[in-house]
């Protein structure tokens, strides 16, 4: 069975599921009748936002709560029977009253008693609680830990997909390439409702982020500075994607269709079913979408073979690429008491495109004639990744102490085919590149509540993960007939496994808030490579690590959302798996990556001091910070003649330009990152990030090359340089009427200078334009990505006999129209507002785990 009928049976099946389970709500619905109340204080004024539970004394299924609203009033559907309604808000006590509905109507008010002084000056104000938040409708808030965006309200990127959203994030930047950055750091972890995810694949890049809409997005939180509680991967911090899930009763979803140029379509839903103890949910769509990316090299070689003062280079490259994507997603809820719940869900996601690539070559000696050459590419690509996961949560009382379990299963490969055409002595080379990866998550978190003020954490978490690579290079001249390209035809297998043990405890002295941790990680890492060359093979390699890695916060709080943070944490920079692969790039035979098995993690020390304060109408939050990295993971570009498999030079004037990663030296980072947002008017809205930051690299290293007549040399890579460079992006939204709105966003990122690059400057402006229609139950939206298509990558590389001047565009000016429809039934149910841990999760996703 092929993967086309695999998705077509999947689809029959999932719209099958969904039309049982809507008829089975709607025949529900019938059965219940509309209640109304309100909840008052002693002084008969109403109680807003109260959570309102109605528990039905015979039949639990028929149990329902809701929120009031504003002005304290609430409805929801009931069927007939005797209740205990349980009523519970900030600063009141809890009241439990009983009483019996025989059909729709009006319950009248409810009224509940305020905490008395004295008890509500000794409640437990947890360092925890410290939580700096703007209203609710704004679109970005800072806690301790991590600064939370919410999408909803970025109009530039409705319909659109995860590396659109990212574009707009305070703190991220994403390259045109789809390198995504935070502080000018592009070693970011993503996490998956707090967990990796196979939906991100393996170094899939722009694919994967392209592959999840925007619409799935519920928020995204920026942690620049993680936690014991958290991995210690990702030396600039950690992104969490978290997903949608409702939290509303009944049957509830949305739809979202989009149309774009460059081509693109998409359909996305968001279907949720809530009914008592039991919650369902099933997301999923897919699409179609075009991109083209234009690339440009010009190297100067100054001290180039056969008597030529200059050589120079021209490399032209335009890729095209068709892409087709599909993802769904299922997943239960089940409340076995209101202490213990298990949840399971799973995922598939595949992804597809074909790309057709051109690359022009030429050479321009200053004694010979010019040297053209030719390469035109196609390829296809096939991704289908797997997640299942599976969770326990358990409340051993009510008082915050809490187990929760969970473990991920997951599997993803991908099939890369290319053939290749090339003029050079009629050269062709056919390209197969499989990958599987394997992955199996377990892990435990405790909480445990110490007196009134303090809390003792503690976790374990095991990561197996395995990729096995397969790379195939068979290739023929004009001269020789089609055989395997030995030096590029391998078999590798990475494997890492590491435990991970942490304990924090957090607690409060006045207004000093504290937290102290630390987190210990053994890791071992297999790497099996054999290459069909037996000069390029090497032994098995194993590298074990032991790593303790501290973390201390600490908050003072001047008054209500005004205080001072400052913390510090270690992390490591554990190198992806295809870098350590010795050969696992050839889709150019003159520009070529090369892997690196020695190639160890890095170390960052990384310092923030802080300062948030948040208004009704701004937040702004300015922080200073200082990171120090060690054995820093750098690109070497380097310069050598192609020779044949037994080392003699197939063309004398056929220059490769290689890229390696190795550890050297050290690299500091300071800086001044600001966020804020501002509702300068009730029509006229302003997000904004400026990051000030200088660095300054340390590093130097001897490579092989060649000189002016041919023969082997070293020269010396020099990576030393320091400066100054700026990041800053700015949205201001206008809300024209309370049914449009239009924004326009623009970024903007400064140049970086080493005596090893000159990377230059870029800017980019968005639009885009909102419009509710069906009495809130839609909305139109249409924006332009790059209105002045101007996101563009340009820099400079200098090494021992070139020089390189490069440009990369990865996507043009492309805009799109979407529209979205809602339909719902029942209330949203939350549990009553309490603040939050220093560091804690729980404003995550349910399937969210810290670890």
């Amino acid at each position: 069975m092929n993967q086309t009928e695999i998705v077509n049976i999947f689809t029959k099946k999932t719209l099958a599921l969904t039309f049982v389970l809507s008829a089975a709500v709607m025949a529900f619905g019938q059965e219940k009748a509309g209640v109304t109340g309100m909840i008052v204080n002693k002084n008969n004024q109403p109680v807003p936002y109260a959570s309102v539970t109605f528990s039905n004394k015979t039949n639990k299924s028929l149990s329902d709560a809701v929120l009031t609203d504003e002005k304290g009033q609430y409805k929801l559907e009931l069927a007939a029977g005797n209740y205990d309604i349980i009523v519970e808000a900030i600063d009141y006590k809890k009241s439990t009253i009983n009483k019996s509905i025989a059909g729709a109507g009006n319950i009248g008010a409810l009224s509940i008693e305020a905490e008395s002084t004295s008890t509500a000056g000794n409640k437990t104000q947890e360092i925890q609680g410290v939580v700096i938040t703007a209203a609710a409708t704004k679109p970005y808030k800072v806690e301790l830990d991590k600064r939370t965006y919410d999408p909803s309200q970025d109009i530039v990127s409705k319909g659109g997909n995860l590396q659109d959203v990212l574009s707009n994030v305070p703190s991220v930047s994403v390259d045109t390439d789809g390198t995504v950055s935070m502080r000018g750091s592009s070693n970011v972890r993503f996490l998956i409702n707090g967990k990796p995810s196979a939906l991100l694949g393996i170094d899939d890049g722009a694919n994967a982020l392209q592959s999840i809409p925007a619409d799935q997005i519920d928020r995204i939180e920026v942690i620049t500075n993680p936690s014991s509680k958290f991995e210690a991967s990702g030396t600039a911090g950690i992104l969490n994607i978290i997903l949608k899930k409702t939290k509303k009763t009944g049957f509830n979803g949305s739809v979202i269709g989009t149309l774009g140029y460059l081509p693109q379509t998409n359909l996305n839903a968001n279907l949720n079913w809530r009914k008592g103890n039991f919650t369902w949910f099933l997301n999923g769509g897919g699409g179609y979408r075009e991109s083209k990316n234009t690339s440009r090299n010009d190297d100067y070689f100054n001290n180039a073979v056969l008597d030529d003062d200059l050589v120079q280079r021209n490399t032209n490259s335009e890729t095209k690429s068709k892409n087709n994507n599909y993802n769904a997603s299922a997943g239960i809820v089940y409340d076995i008491s209101e202490k213990t719940s298990v949840n399971a869900s799973g995922t598939v996601r595949t992804f597809d495109s074909e790309n057709f690539g051109n690359i022009d070559y030429l050479y321009t000696p200053f004694k010979n004639p010019f040297y053209t050459s030719n390469r035109s590419t196609f390829g296809t690509n096939n991704n289908l990744a797997f997640q299942g996961d599976f969770g326990l949560d358990h409340k051993f009382d009510d008082k915050g102490q809490n187990l929760s379990l969970s473990l991920s299963l997951q599997r993803s490969r991908s099939y890369n085919d290319t053939n290749i055409d090339d003029t050079i002595d009629n050269l062709k080379d056919i390209i197969n590149q499989n990958t599987t990866n394997r992955s199996v998550i377990g892990k435990a978190d405790y909480e445990l509540p110490i007196g009134e003020y303090s809390k003792l954490e503690a976790g374990y978490r095991i990561d197996i993960n395995t990729n096995d690579y397969s790379n195939d290079v068979r290739e023929s001249t004009a001269t020789k007939p089609l055989d395997f390209l030995k030096p590029y035809t391998y078999d590798a297998t990475y494997k890492e496994t590491f435990n991970a043990f942490y304990l924090q405890f957090k607690s409060k002295i006045g207004k000093l808030g504290y937290q102290v941790g630390v987190r210990d990680e053994l890791s071992n890492v297999d790497i099996n490579y054999v290459s069909l060359d037996p000069k390029k093979s090497v032994p098995a390699t194993t590298k074990n690590y032991n790593n303790l890695f501290p973390s201390v916060y600490l908050s003072y709080e001047f008054a209500k959302d005004n205080q001072l943070l400052l913390n510090y944490t270690r992390r490591i920079d554990r190198p992806r798996s295809f870098f350590m692969i010795p050969n696992p790039s050839y889709n150019d035979n003159q520009n070529i990556f090369d892997g690196n098995i020695d190639l160890n993690p890095s170390y960052v020390d990384s310092f923030e001091f802080g300062y948030s304060i948040s208004k009704k109408k701004f937040t702004i939050n300015p922080t200073l910070y200082y990171r120090h990295q060690t054995d820093d993971t750098k690109m070497l570009v380097y310069n050598i003649l192609a020779t044949d498999e037994n080392g003699v030079i197939i063309n004398p004037k056929r220059i490769e330009s290689h890229t390696k990663p190795i550890n050297l030296g050290t690299d500091d980072r300071f800086g001044l990152d600001l966020n804020f947002n501002w509702d300068a008017t009730s029509w006229l809205k302003f997000l904004g990030n400026v990051d000030l930051f200088g660095y300054n690299t340390k590093g130097s290293t001897l490579y092989d090359t060649f000189d002016k007549n041919g023969n082997p040399i070293q020269a010396v890579a020099d990576f030393n340089g320091k400066g100054f460079s700026t990041r800053a992006r700015l949205s201001s939204t206008i809300k024209v009427d309370k049914t449009f709105s239009f924004q326009l966003q623009g970024f903007y990122r400064g140049g970086q200078k080493t005596a090893y690059q000159d990377r230059k400057d870029m800017y980019a402006i968005s639009l885009g334009a909102s419009k509710t229609i069906w009495k809130g139950d839609g909305t139109l939206a249409f924006n332009v990505q790059d209105i002045f298509n101007t996101r563009a990558m340009r820099s400079t590389t200098y090494t021992a006999n070139s020089v390189r001047d490069s440009y990369m565009q990865w996507q043009p000016r492309q805009f799109s129209v979407s529209l979205t429809y809602r339909f719902k039934q029942g209330e949203k149910v939350e549990q009553p507002k309490r603040k939050k841990d220093i560091n804690s999760n729980a404003s995550g996703d349910d399937q969210q785990g810290p670890m």
